[in-house]
């Protein structure tokens, strides 16, 4: 199955995060690897849903997560 471009969302589940700010900290972060379209985040679930051209590398996302203070605890 091959994914449409611009077409792909993934949910991960981010902990630590408990605010607004949380929020635009990760989004900040995730919206800035390549081929990003959208973020949203949610404190209150943990959960980031990010779309995308293409299925982003995990280890990016991992990396960008961290960079906002924040640690990814995988896909939701």
């Amino acid at each position: 199955m091959t994914a449409q471009t611009g077409s792909v969302t993934t949910v991960y589940q981010v902990t630590g995060m408990s605010c607004g700010h949380c929020e635009g900290s990760v989004s900040g972060e995730i919206s800035q690897l390549p081929g990003v379209s959208s973020v949203k985040a949610v404190a209150s679930t943990g959960e980031v849903t990010v779309a995308s051209e293409a299925p982003l590398d995990d280890e990016a996302v991992r990396a960008a997560v961290d960079e906002a203070g924040f640690e990814l605890a995988g896909r939701a």
